[in-house]
C-alpha cells in the first residue's frame, strides 16, 4: 500500500481513559484530584454510550441503607453482592465499603437524590435486595451522573479528544503498552492515533453490538473483542440480563410500565390482525394481571420465575415474536376488555396500586398517577403513549460478565484497568442499580491505584517501537483490501447481529449455538476476502465488525463450555434441554429445559482467547475477605502507603 494512502500520529501520555460514560468520567476526575495531570480522556464519540442514553421507569443507584432503622453494614452489603453468584468476595467487598462515599460524592456534584425532612436518603427495595438500598432521581439517573462529572472534568481541566475509535491494544500478552486509534473525524484518508500509556483504563461499556434485539442505545458498541486479542482474560461471559423493551425509542418497560397494566397485542408484519395473545395462556384474567404487575418488579427474565411466575411473559412475548408477529404494549386500554377488574389480582399488587390511588381504568391514566415523568420520557422520544401502542421485544440489556479484574480492577495484563460495564465484577444475579455504584466504585479504586503507583517507573519494552509496527500494520491491511464499490459491511453486521440475537440470547438451543459458531468462525477466517466498504468514513464499521465477531466467538465459546462442563439453565439463560421437564404443556418443547444445581454458583469461568482459540479454566471465588481491622494496625499501615497494595 501507497504510504500516503494513510497518516499516523504519535501521543505520549501515562495514563489513557478510555470512554466518557459515568465510570471514564469519574476515573478521569479521579486522578486529576489525586495529582496526575498526565491524562488523556478519549472517546468515539463523547455523546454517545450507554450511561448518557439509557434509564428505566425509575432508574436505580444502589448503595449502603443511609435512613430509617433497618440494621446494615458494608459487610451486609458485601454479602448480598456475593450471593449472586460467581462473585469475587474481595470486589463484592470493594464495591459495598465505597458504595457509601461514591453515592455521596454524588450527591455533593448536584444530583437531587430524594431525603426526607430529616435530610436521609430514603430508599426502597429493588430486585435481589433484601433492604432498601435503591434508590433513584427518575428515568435518567446515570445520564445526569454523566453530565454532572463531565461538568466536573471540565472544570479540571482534563485533556479530551473525541472522534477516537479504539481498534487495537497494544500488548505482549502480559502488559499493554498503549492502543491504536482510527480518528473518525478525518475521512480524506484514513488517520491513526497511536497512544503510548504506562496505564491504560478501559471504560468502553458491555459488547451492545452483538445483539440486534438489544435495549442498548445505538451509540453503544463495545470494544470487548479487542482487550479479548490483547490477552485480558474473559469471565463470567455467558451471564447476561435480558427483559422486555421498547424497540423504538429503546427502553426498558420495567417497573410502573408493567404495574400500570398495560395490554398486550399482537399484529402480523404489516401492523394488521391484532391479538391480545397473553389470555391464550393463563387461565384467568386475574392471573394474568397479576403477573404482568410482578414483571415490574422482576423485570429482568430469570428462568427460575417461568414456571409459575412472571418470567412466563418474556416467554410468551419471545414465542409470540417467532411467529413473526410484532408485539406492543397497549396503555390506551385497559386488558382482556369486558373483563377487567380489580378485584382478584394478588394482594400485593392490589395493595401498591390501591395505596398509589390509581385504582381508575386505562393503563394510561395509572401510570400517569403512578410515574408521570415515565409517560414524559416517551412523550419526549416522540411516542404518545396515550394515543399509540409501544412496539417491544425480549432484548439484551446488561452483561453480568466481562473482563477479568483484581480488587483495583486492574485486568490481568498489567496496565489495564478494565470498569463500568465491560468489567466483569457482577455473577448470575445482581441487585438492580448495582452496576451504576460499581462503575463509580471501580473508577475509583483504579484511580487510586494509579495514583498511589504513579512514582514508580514503568521502563519501556524494549521491543515496543517493533510491537507497535506489527500492530499498526495488521490495522492500515485492512483499509486496502476491503475497498469496493460494492459495500457490504453494514450488512454483514446486521446480519451477525440478528444471528447472535436469534440463537445466543435468552433462549439458547445447543445446537443452534453450535451452527452460528461455525458461521462467525468462518467469517473471521475470510475477513479480508468478504468484507468490503465503499467510502473512507465507512472504515469505522469494518473494525467495528471485527471487533464483534471476535467478541460473539468468545461469548459463544463460553456458553457451550459452560454446557460441556455440566450447566444447566440459570439466570437469565434459558438453555434448551431434550432431557428436562416442560413448565407447561401449553409451551412447546422448544421450552423443555432443566435448571442448574448450583454446583457451578461458587465458581467463576475464565476465558483467555490466545491466537484465535478460546480456552477455559473454572476457578472458586475468592471469598470475602475478613482481616483482622485493628485501628492501629490499619492506621499504621495506612500512614506507610495508603493501603494501596
Amino acid at each position: 500500500m501507497d504510504s500516503m494512502a494513510y497518516e499516523v500520529e504519535r501521543i505520549r501520555v501515562r495514563t489513557c481513559i478510555v470512554g466518557t460514560g459515568a465510570a471514564g468520567y469519574n476515573a478521569a476526575c479521579r486522578l486529576k484530584k489525586l495529582g496526575q495531570d498526565d491524562i488523556l480522556l478519549i472517546s468515539e464519540n463523547r455523546l454517545g454510550g450507554t450511561s448518557r442514553n439509557t434509564g428505566s421507569d425509575k432508574q436505580t443507584y444502589y448503595k449502603l441503607t443511609l435512613s430509617g432503622d433497618c440494621p446494615d453494614s458494608v459487610y451486609e452489603m458485601a454479602r448480598t453482592l456475593f450471593e449472586g453468584k460467581a462473585v469475587d468476595g474481595d470486589i463484592a467487598l470493594c464495591e459495598a465499603a465505597l458504595s457509601s462515599r461514591c453515592f455521596l460524592r454524588l450527591a455533593e456534584l448536584g444530583l437531587p437524590f430524594p431525603t426526607n425532612r430529616y435530610g436521609e436518603y430514603v430508599g426502597y427495595k429493588t430486585d435481589h435486595d433484601p433492604r432498601t438500598r435503591a434508590t433513584s432521581i427518575g428515568p435518567y439517573t446515570s445520564r445526569e451522573m454523566t453530565r454532572a462529572l463531565e461538568k466536573e472534568a471540565m472544570q479540571l481541566g482534563v485533556p479530551f479528544r473525541d472522534h477516537l475509535q479504539v481498534i487495537k491494544l497494544i500488548s505482549d500478552g502480559e502488559r499493554c503498552y498503549g492502543l491504536i486509534c482510527l480518528d473518525t473525524e478525518k475521512t480524506q484518508r484514513p488517520h491513526y492515533v497511536v497512544i503510548e500509556s504506562d496505564n491504560t483504563v478501559y471504560a468502553t461499556g458491555g459488547p451492545a453490538g452483538m445483539y440486534a434485539d438489544s435495549v442498548y442505545p445505538q451509540s453503544q458498541n463495545g470494544s470487548s473483542g479487542i482487550a479479548f486479542e490483547a490477552g485480558v482474560k474473559g469471565r463470567n461471559l455467558t451471564e447476561w440480563q435480558f427483559g422486555l423493551a421498547s424497540v423504538k425509542p429503546r427502553w426498558n418497560v420495567s417497573g410502573t410500565y408493567m404495574q400500570a397494566l398495560p395490554r398486550f397485542v399482537s399484529t402480523d408484519a404489516e401492523g394488521k390482525d391484532e391479538r391480545e395473545f397473553l389470555m391464550d395462556f393463563f387461565k384467568s384474567p386475574q392471573q394474568m394481571l397479576s403477573n404482568v404487575f410482578l414483571k415490574g418488579y422482576q423485570w429482568p427474565f430469570d428462568v427460575r420465575k417461568v414456571e409459575g411466575g412472571s418470567s412466563v411473559i418474556d416467554i410468551l412475548v419471545y414465542l409470540e415474536s417467532c411467529k413473526g408477529r410484532r408485539v406492543f404494549l397497549d396503555f390506551i386500554h385497559d386488558p382482556v376488555d369486558g373483563k377487567f377488574s380489580f378485584d382478584g389480582l394478588n394482594p400485593e399488587a392490589y395493595e401498591y396500586i390501591s395505596r398509589a390511588n390509581a385504582l381508575v381504568r386505562t393503563p394510561i391514566e395509572r401510570l400517569k398517577i403512578m410515574n408521570q415523568p415515565a409517560v414524559d420520557f416517551y412523550r419526549d422520544k416522540g411516542v404518545d403513549l396515550s394515543r399509540e401502542y409501544l412496539e417491544i421485544a425480549l432484548c439484551a440489556q446488561h452483561n453480568n460478565g466481562g473482563l477479568d479484574l483484581d480488587m483495583w480492577w486492574q485486568s490481568n495484563i498489567k496496565g489495564l484497568f478494565a470498569i463500568g460495564e465491560v468489567a466483569g465484577s457482577h455473577g448470575v444475579y445482581r441487585p438492580g442499580g448495582s452496576a451504576l455504584n460499581a462503575g463509580q466504585v471501580g473508577s475509583t479504586r483504579c484511580a487510586q491505584f494509579i495514583a498511589g503507583h504513579s512514582s514508580e517507573k514503568i521502563p519501556r519494552k524494549a521491543d515496543f517501537e517493533e510491537l507497535c509496527s506489527r500492530a499498526l500494520k495488521e490495522m492500515t491491511a485492512l483499509c486496502s483490501v476491503t475497498r469496493s464499490e460494492k459495500m457490504n459491511v453494514e450488512s454483514l453486521i446486521n446480519h451477525f447481529e440478528s444471528g447472535m440475537s436469534r440463537n445466543c440470547a435468552a433462549v439458547r438451543d445447543p445446537e443452534a449455538m453450535k451452527g452460528f459458531l461455525d458461521e462467525v468462525n468462518d467469517m473471521i477466517g475470510a475477513f479480508k476476502d468478504r468484507v468490503r466498504y465503499c467510502e473512507n468514513r465507512d472504515l469505522k464499521l469494518v473494525y467495528r465488525l471485527r471487533d464483534m465477531l471476535i467478541s460473539q466467538k468468545c461469548y459463544i465459546e463460553s456458553m457451550l463450555d459452560y454446557l460441556s462442563s455440566g450447566g444447566k439453565s440459570r439466570g437469565s439463560a434459558l438453555y434448551h434441554d431434550i432431557n428436562g421437564k416442560r413448565p407447561y404443556k401449553e409451551l412447546p418443547d422448544v421450552f423443555t429445559y432443566s435448571l442448574d444445581d448450583g454446583s457451578k454458583d461458587a465458581f467463576i469461568q475464565e476465558m483467555s482467547y490466545i491466537d484465535g482459540k478460546c480456552s477455559f479454566v473454572w476457578r472458586p471465588v475468592r471469598p470475602i475477605p475478613k482481616d483482622d481491622d485493628f485501628f492501629e494496625n490499619v492506621w499504621r499501615e495506612f500512614r506507610k502507603d495508603g493501603n494501596i497494595r
